[in-house]
């Protein structure tokens, strides 16, 4: 569809022409201003590869060697082609060229446990493909390489006028971002795994087009025992001093023309335009680090109203994760069984349920919330000489206020009553009935599905909705139901018991009746049934106040961050993180996490030793460790930490460093200011969880896997030691 002229045929109307021209004029200020913050360098940040030229000059200058080029190009072969986006949230590197990959253990986790069982725990035991036949397919994983990027801010917004309400605005946004993604596609028609997104930044005052490769064979090659991998559990996510040896190895395959397939027993290791050579040397404090991954998702320049609402969310996500972790960590630890099917899905939801609590405790230690509304005032006396400008803080303010009561009520469906693994499956039947289609019974859900925990777990969550949840925002009946049937306890018990969705075979033998009356018994059924009436209530009370208050937030952060680039135009205004590639740098260095406390920035094999605990799952050292430690059998990695004439020596377990990172970046590769990797990010320390809104030099720092480990690991421990003849050591 081509976009229409101004006005119809050759008249232009001279309101049309001074909207255009604002526009533009506002564009070339907006876009001034972004210049000119690049120029205020620090640490903080996370740079888009295709401008990070801004940056190189203060990179060079804390230890970088390369050039920009060298980092990002389409023309020729850079570090951006050995960057893959791993699956829905990670990253992963290239570091082979026959397509080894590099990953988080926890990005590969749900993989690792999918081909777990109690005759093959390769969770507990690790798991070592001692040839390309051993390696194992993981249907639904992907890679996505980034070809190219391209500001295309000028084409989105075109046609684009003031008086637009927010609804056509972002119609005739939607309708351009099309037209973009179709050209982007055009020149490679007929070729296969081309995907291209356009994404808003800086509230959508920008938009940059992502054209990327995705190959979809990606196979499993080697996982540690978890007791590595996954060393210390929840107990010592995110926190400082870390010992866990986080990551995975995956090769990626293609066809024979090394272009994305299926998979295929046919199919042949990935050629990759680059991968990572590999640095034995070690990091000292002080040593220059990058990042170079895909950072999911930042606020750093939201308003106090935002913070305020995080403040109370947290708590209440908190509660509802503790009580659903407290009932599966009880059945997991009584069951090994039970620990198989649930270790991924209790990590996943621990994941966010730790770094929540060290947000709430950073924003509060900080004084986050006094530090924006101090600013809004500084901004509001500022603004109020700019007509554009002038009261968009009270709009800001009044939008927040307009969906605060069903944002808290949200938090108790989807953190509650949808956290329910019944409902999910219930949500699978709808929708496939909707569609008009007989829900097929999908094995993998009651693989690892225990109704007895979900019970309880749907008890402890309906209770908290009953208790929380104001009444405006419940379903009509909830409240009447459950007093008739005596309490939350009968409630849910009369659901499960009654139900064919919980029990895999009851489900089987009702999907096999005629077509007719498989689909009246599932309509009737009391889970889609509780689920219709929560999903509903939600669709009609609470999702029309919260995107009536988003159309607001979106037009007025707009305008807030524009304001914002005027009023301090020397400030550093990276995009907040939305899941593209981005970079990030600092060094190694370590913190004072409280007053006469220095945490230094690396840990050794000692430290896995002093935690060592065969009574606990998560710190019991797999004895093939323990023996490399006894018999001091660290071969080629073993690091003099000692001195010449005393020398003692051990294994390099993990660092800490200043690099700005996010949930995405997990898996990351981390280089030198050589482009060599010398280790795999894998967290943040507790008290840097606070950097989606507010990033502090002083505390927040990333945590990566030093690659000496890794590769001890895959020698000493997994027998794969022919995986890193596949490498380039420096």
């Amino acid at each position: 569809m081509r976009e229409a002229a101004h006005g119809h045929g050759m008249r232009i109307h001279s309101s049309d022409n001074c909207d255009n021209f604002m526009n533009k004029k506002r564009l070339l200020l907006f876009l001034w201003c972004l210049s000119a913050a690049f120029s205020a360098l620090a640490d903080e940040g996370m740079w888009l590869p295709s401008l990070i030229g801004r940056q190189v000059d203060d990179m060079k200058a804390k230890g970088f060697r390369l050039t920009a080029v060298d980092i990002y190009s389409v023309n020729q072969a850079s570090l951006k082609d050995a960057v893959v986006l791993f699956g829905r949230g990670c990253t992963g590197e290239l570091v082979s060229p026959e397509g080894l990959l590099l990953t988080n253990h926890h990005c590969g986790y749900g993989q690792i446990q999918s081909h777990s069982s109690l005759q093959h725990d390769y969770l507990t035991d690790g798991f070592w493909a001692m040839s390309r036949e051993e390696e194992l397919p993981n249907p639904g994983l992907t890679v996505s390489f980034l070809v190219r990027m391209e500001d295309v801010t000028d084409r989105v917004l075109a046609g684009v006028k003031d008086d637009m309400d927010e609804t056509r605005r972002q119609k005739k946004i939607a309708a351009n971002i099309e037209r973009e993604k179709e050209r982007a596609l055009k020149e490679y028609k007929g070729q296969k795994g081309y995907e291209v997104s356009v994404e808003s930044l800086y509230y959508g005052n920008q938009y940059f087009l992502f054209l990327f490769r995705t190959y979809g064979d990606v196979r499993l090659v080697g996982a540690p025992p978890s007791a590595i991998g996954k060393f210390g559990g929840d107990t010592d996510n995110w926190m400082w001093p870390r010992h866990t040896g986080d990551f995975s190895v995956f090769r990626i395959y293609a066809d024979a023309d090394n272009q994305p397939a299926d998979y295929s027993p046919d199919n042949v290791p990935y050629r990759p335009r680059h991968w990572f050579p590999v640095s034995t040397a070690g990091m000292d404090e002080g040593d220059f680090t990058f990042v170079y991954g895909c950072p999911g998702s930042t606020r750093e320049y939201v308003t106090s109203d935002h913070v305020a609402r995080v403040m109370v969310s947290n708590p209440n996500k908190i509660r509802m994760r503790t009580e659903r972790l407290d009932i599966i960590n009880a059945a997991m630890a009584a069951d090994p069984a039970v620990r198989i099917k649930y270790a991924s899905k209790a990590a996943n939801i621990a994941n966010a349920w730790k770094k929540w609590q060290g947000e709430s405790l950073g924003l509060e230690r900080l004084g986050t919330l006094g530090k924006k509304r101090a600013y809004e005032e500084r901004f509001a006396r500022w603004a109020a000489g700019q007509p554009e400008y002038a009261g968009v803080l009270e709009r800001l303010r009044s939008a927040y206020e307009a969906g605060n009561g069903a944002s808290y009520a949200a938090d108790f469906y989807t953190e509650g009553i949808f956290s329910i693994e019944l409902m999910s499956l219930a949500n699978y039947v709808t929708v496939a009935l909707e569609a008009g289609e007989m829900p097929v019974v999908p094995g993998l859900f009651y693989k690892d599905y225990e109704p007895e925990i979900d019970r309880q777990v749907a008890c402890a969550l309906v209770r908290e909705f009953a208790e929380h949840v104001p009444a405006v925002f419940m379903p009509d009946g909830f409240a009447e139901g459950l007093a008739e049937a005596g309490g939350v306890e009968e409630y849910v018990g009369r659901l499960f018991d009654r139900s064919a969705l919980a029990d895999s075979a009851r489900l089987a033998a009702l999907t096999a009746l005629p077509r007719k009356e498989a689909v009246a018994a599932l309509t009737a059924d009391p889970a889609v049934e509780f689920y219709a009436m929560f999903a509903d209530t939600y669709r009609q009370r609470i999702s029309p106040v919260l995107e009536e208050a988003d159309r607001t937030l979106a037009r007025e952060y707009r305008t807030y961050m524009r304001g914002q680039m005027e009023f301090e135009p020397e400030r550093n205004f990276y995009p907040d993180a939305n899941l593209t590639l981005r970079v990030a740098y600092g060094a190694v260095e370590g913190y004072n996490p409280e007053d006469g406390v220095r945490h230094l920035p690396v840990t050794t094999l000692e430290g896995i030793i002093a935690k060592d605990n065969p009574d606990i799952y998560d710190y019991d050292v797999p004895d093939a460790l323990r023996r490399c430690y006894e018999e001091k059998d660290y071969g080629r990695w073993a690091v003099n930490v000692g001195t010449e004439e005393e020398p003692y020596y051990t294994v390099p377990v993990a660092f800490l460093a200043t690099n700005h990172t996010t949930g995405g970046n997990s898996g990351s590769p981390v280089l030198n200011g050589d482009g060599e990797l010398v280790g795999i990010n894998f967290d943040r320390t507790w008290l840097s969880t606070m950097s989606d809104l507010e990033f502090d030099p002083a505390m927040c720092r990333n945590i990566s896997v030093d690659i000496r480990y890794v590769l001890f690991v895959i020698e000493k421990i997994g027998g794969a030691g022919y995986l890193i003849d596949e490498m380039t050591l420096r």
